[in-house]
């Protein structure tokens, strides 16, 4: 299976999935997308599965820095364009595989995805 781990490099949840995964010897590939940036249609797409409340980190120090106005604003679309703005607003990691996507990493959930 083919899988895409997107989020951050120095982030502790990413680096606990990138050890998980070695460990296993499930060959992945790592999108940073605050190097390498996330298209609209990939995030929407995201929440289109998961649902919003999955996808969107509120306990991001970037999102609790957002305005209150903002925050208690928000809508699907507009919580969309801040998480494209700033993917530190997108939970971590989101795996891609061929048949869909896990959002977060818990080892059992990962076990469970990989038939381990």
């Amino acid at each position: 299976m083919t899988v895409t781990i997107y989020g951050i490099k120095n982030c502790d949840t990413m680096k606990k999935a990138f050890a998980w995964l070695g460990v296993q010897g499930i060959d992945f590939t790592f999108h940073d997308y605050r190097v390498a940036g996330i298209t609209r249609a990939e995030v929407a797409a995201w929440v289109a599965e998961a649902g919003l409340d999955k996808v969107l980190n509120k306990a991001s120090k970037t999102f609790r820095a957002l305005p209150e106005a903002v925050r208690s604003g928000l809508d699907e679309t507009s919580a969309i364009d801040l998480m494209v703005a700033e993917p530190t607003m997108i939970k971590r990691p989101v795996l891609k595989m061929p048949n869909g996507i896990e959002v977060g990493f818990k080892p059992e959930r990962y076990a469970t995805i990989f038939g381990l």
